[in-house]
């Protein structure tokens, strides 16, 4: 007989992560950092100019979401940092009321995020259909595009080849090699083309000057007043569903290609930790970005919270040492960089005509909601509310058509049989008295719902009008086959829905 013990240097090894006890997996997750922390940084300048905020305030913002939610985040590997999504549903409450408001609306969307998420949100994110989150996707790249019109107007000559010239990087050079970001390798390019040759453009450094030093924690400037907090309430509301659906819909999509499981319960917490922060830190806050962890999880291959970690602090590490550089970016290069964002986020089969021709016509007309409130509010989180409220009418209605009534005579005519399919609810059971011949049938009457299926309160009403009916010409009425959740249901409210 022996035994073993379990020492306590064993016990540490066993909760040491896997980057500190094998140097591959290191090497990887700090590679895949540095990738993502280069390519953070056209990103998070670009999306704080959607926002109407200094490129500091993009750049802060992906600093600390990423090393924060890096910690406290339920899906590794996964990068959080400044958001398109984000900056749209902030820019025009920075527009009307300044910084300060935009800040403490950050901080609010935070303990909004951290609320919604214990209260198990992310289990919700089910009952978002396919159409919506297509309509969404849609919507989002069509108002990144929209954002980058204003930069095309009014500009240099010169601009326009520049945007050209990075768009066409951008698509020929992943041909070459996917180890360094297209989008990095276009705007090296295009800032030494533009300082070397002294073009006159637009530049980075136009919009405002970047941090040359480590964001310091503050309250926001801003009256702690109810006037303030109702202002700022419904930009953080709805900022908070933006975010923790872009963050969950990430999470899912990385556990898919890595074949782990998340806790999205926790990565919703931790959203809303990583806003706080960034609030207090003076960020434009953010979420999950699909497009660098992809970077970070598929081309990189990062599967720890390292890389995540990493790739903040390269962010800043790069800003404060290079800031002069990355002054001198021509504005057209950002701006080409956000019409591929654009044009890679939309989802082109979607709206292919062999797609339109196959899908059914009442999820079409969803997702085609869902885009024009978004286009039409600017807002998110309203087009996927109304999206998601009209897909279930949608289903209502399509479920409601299913149910059916039959009638079947005893051949002596002394009774007769109606049998009920269906699932019977709101919708369905609205028309159910009428398909009952109450004068002409005789006095014994059998409903039979063994195919059917009673789930509310109108069905269970609409049952007893139809024995009212019945009752008031002196015929009598039986109900059989009921399963037993119906069976349970109808036992409860039968002849209490009604005031006598």
């Amino acid at each position: 007989m022996s035994s073993s013990v379990i020492t306590p240097a064993a016990v540490l090894r066993g909760l040491k992560p896997d980057w500190l006890s094998d140097p591959k997996v290191w090497r990887t997750e700090v590679l895949a950092g540095l990738v993502v922390g280069l390519a953070l940084i056209p990103e998070a300048i670009s999306f704080s100019i959607i926002a109407g905020v200094d490129p500091a305030i993009g750049l802060f913002a992906s600093f600390t979401m990423a090393v924060v939610i890096s910690v406290v985040g339920g899906r590794r590997a996964m990068i959080s940092a400044a958001t398109g999504a984000v900056a749209l549903v902030i820019a025009p409450l920075n527009r009307e009321h300044g910084l300060g408001y935009l800040i403490a609306a950050v901080i609010l969307a935070g303990i909004f995020q951290v609320a919604l998420g214990a209260l198990g949100v992310a289990k919700l994110m089910r009952f978002v259909p396919r159409s919506v989150m297509v309509g969404f996707v849609n919507a989002l790249a069509i108002l990144i595009f929209v954002a980058q019109v204003p930069e095309m107007h009014d500009v240099p000559w010169a601009v326009y080849p520049l945007i050209a010239g990075g768009l066409a990087l951008m698509v020929f050079f992943p041909r070459a090699t996917k180890v360094i970001p297209a989008p990095l390798v276009s705007i090296v390019i295009l800032t030494v083309i533009t300082v070397a040759a002294g073009i006159a453009v637009p530049t980075v450094g136009d919009k405002g000057d970047l941090p040359s030093s480590l964001p310091a924690p503050g309250l926001p400037d801003v009256p702690f007043t109810l006037d303030t907090l109702t202002t700022i309430a419904p930009y953080a509301f709805a900022m908070a569903l933006v975010g923790l659906m872009e963050s969950l819909m990430t999470a899912k999509l990385v556990d898919e290609i890595t074949d782990t499981h998340s806790s999205k319960t926790r990565e919703s917490i931790g959203q809303g930790i990583a806003n706080i922060v960034t609030g207090f830190f003076g960020g434009m806050g953010g979420c999950a970005m699909i497009g660098q962890t992809m970077i970070n999880v598929k081309v990189s291959g990062a599967r720890t919270r390292l890389s995540t970690f990493l790739a903040g602090s390269f962010l800043m590490v790069l800003c404060i040492v290079f800031g002069p550089v990355v002054s001198d970016i021509p504005m057209a290069a950002l701006v080409a960089v956000m019409v591929m964002v654009s044009f890679a986020t939309f989802d082109w089969h979607s709206i292919a005509p062999k797609t339109l021709r196959r899908m059914p016509a009442g999820e079409i007309a969803v997702m085609v909601i869902t885009v024009g409130v978004v286009v039409a509010t600017h807002n998110l989180a309203i087009g996927v509310v109304v999206g998601s409220v009209t897909a279930m009418v949608v289903f209502a209605k399509r479920v409601a058509r299913l149910a059916d009534v039959t009638a079947v005579t005893d051949p002596d005519g002394s009774g007769v049989v109606y049998s009920v399919s269906g699932e019977l609810f709101f919708a369905s059971s609205n028309d159910l008295a009428g398909r009952f011949d109450y004068a002409g049938d005789p006095d014994r009457i059998v409903i039979d719902l063994s195919a059917a299926h009673i789930w509310d309160a109108s069905s269970v009403a609409a049952l007893d009008a139809v024995q009212t009916k019945y009752a008031q010409r002196g015929k009598t009425v039986e109900i059989i086959g009921l399963n037993a959740p119906s069976a349970d249901l109808h036992g409860k409210l039968t002849g209490e829905l009604t005031s006598h």
